[in-house]
């Protein structure tokens, strides 16, 4: 929801940092993957039930998340890098709660709710991309993409809140991942409204 208004704020940094990696001979792909490594650390502490340690390897994630973009913007976007960066971005987001569930299973039927929530947020997101793309539909909204960004209620910065405060208040995990699984519902539902009217337009 706030993805699209914060754009102007970070890109002007994010560039900067994204033309000094690239000075060091640094590669967007190099930067998702190293992401996506420090994603399987969080859910590696996160099992430890190390939440102050997940919540550091999960800022580290969405920084360099953030950056392979930047990088990227400077190199030249590909195909092969947005491939990388939204399956990675999947990854995580299914590994994190699932590492709180393993770390207690109590938080087991929630991780799964939030989960399943996520492949709803998922898969609306990249069907309509796919038809975005046969339509030649596009936006540069929220930056330059390798392929179509579909907002609604819960994107990337919402997100972002709800797992650091997971991290802050693990014994309220339970609340926050029913609390935003149900806004990643309504998020799936705007998404398929939009493209039944975009089809039918």
């Amino acid at each position: 929801m706030f993805d699209s208004r914060l754009r102007p704020l970070i890109d002007p940094v994010s560039n900067r940092l994204g033309l000094g990696l690239v000075h060091f001979g640094v590669t967007a792909n190099m930067v998702t993957v190293t992401g996506g490594v420090f994603g399987v650390m969080a859910c590696l502490a996160l099992c430890l039930q190390s939440y102050n340690l997940a919540l550091i390897f999960i800022v580290l994630n969405r920084i360099f998340d953030g950056l392979d973009g930047a990088v990227a913007r400077h190199q030249g976007i590909t195909d092969l890098g947005g491939y990388l960066d939204i399956v990675i971005d999947f990854i995580f987001y299914a590994i994190i709660p699932m590492g709180f569930a393993i770390g207690n299973p109590d938080y087991a039927l929630p991780a799964a709710v939030l989960i399943t929530s996520f492949v709803g947020t998922g898969s609306s997101f990249l069907a309509f991309a796919i038809m975005a793309e046969k339509r030649g539909i596009s936006t540069d909204i929220r930056g330059q993409k390798s392929l179509y960004y579909l907002g609604g209620l819960t994107e990337g910065f919402e997100t972002i809140v709800a797992l650091i405060l997971m991290c802050i208040w693990p014994e309220y995990f339970p609340v926050i991942a029913y609390v935003f699984a149900g806004l990643c519902w309504i998020t799936t539902a705007t998404r398929i409204y939009w493209a039944v009217k975009t089809c039918r337009d």
